[in-house]
């Protein structure tokens, strides 16, 4: 009986996802973990993220293909319906679920991880890793980071205002080349994706559409500001509101400016350090 962790990740999807799924297989120590991705290319860096097993799958429904009926599952991702759910419920002996949704419902044969739903077979908490407490000085003023996603090109449209703001920019994974070179060229000040970690550390304030970054930064001691993607869904916006984050649609431009100049005497609440927690609802769901 193998234990899989299956992650949505993708052009368009970004990193958020896999970041989170590789801070639970490290944080389980030597469990014995098959990590599945939905693209190959990420596949192939989880071992730079702790992660010793991957494989890349490309569809949800290719799962049933590496993993045997019986088999024990980790579920991140809103690709199934509920039919599909229920289908694999029923085929893994173990079905744990991870939720960023407000409105969800823990179904009675699964396991849920959630930073809202609290009750029997179900653990309240955000996921990032114990290494975002460790405080750093912050060397970087501030630095601006969209995601690891941006197919459509975004950052570009409103790359003359950025630039104004004259951040230290993080790169994402999924970015072009010719994109990403054309970045590189007018941000000088830039971080490279491995760089990732460093710009979280050591970021005074982060601007973000990344709601992974947004916790790991906080944790670090940093003052992160969400900007809100249109193509991403408002799950964490509830969320960000009890942690008082302040939250800036993507083009309101105003807006962000208005936050920067009163983030000196902004309070932020603190995040939890829940990861021991995390890892025994785990264990014990898998019975290890």
């Amino acid at each position: 009986m193998k234990i899989y962790y299956y992650v949505h990740t993708g052009h368009r999807t970004g990193l958020d996802r896999f970041r989170r799924a590789c801070t639970i297989i490290r944080a389980l120590g030597d469990v014995d973990i098959t990590l599945l991705c939905s693209d190959f290319r990420i596949a192939n860096e989880a071992r730079h993220f702790g992660v010793s097993k991957a494989v890349g799958i490309d569809l949800v429904r290719n799962i049933p293909k590496i993993a045997e009926h019986g088999d024990k599952i980790i579920f991140d991702s809103d690709e199934a319906n509920p039919l599909m759910l229920s289908d694999m419920r029923k085929y893994f002996s173990t079905f744990i679920r991870v939720s960023d949704d407000i409105n969800d419902e823990k179904a009675e044969d699964e396991f849920l991880i959630s930073p809202y739903l609290s009750g029997d077979g179900i653990c309240n908490t955000v996921v990032f890793d114990d290494k975002y407490f460790i405080q750093e000085e912050k060397t970087i003023k501030l630095s601006y980071f969209f995601g690891d996603d941006d197919y459509e090109k975004d950052l570009e449209k409103n790359i003359e205002f950025i630039e104004e703001l004259n951040p230290l920019l993080q790169l994402g994974f999924y970015y072009f080349f010719d994109y990403e070179d054309m970045l590189k060229e007018r941000f000088k000040s830039h971080h490279e994706f491995e760089e990732y970690d460093k710009t979280i550390k050591k970021s005074q304030i982060l601007i973000t559409a990344s709601p992974q970054a947004v916790f790991e930064s906080l944790a670090s001691g940093c003052k992160p500001i969400y900007i809100q993607r249109e193509d991403y869904k408002t799950n964490f916006l509830e969320l960000f509101k009890k942690l008082n984050i302040p939250v800036v649609k993507n083009d309101e431009y105003c807006q962000l400016l208005t936050t920067l100049k009163t983030l000196e005497n902004h309070e932020y609440y603190k995040v939890e350090h829940n990861s021991k927690k995390l890892t025994k609802f785990i264990k014990e769901s898998l019975n290890l």
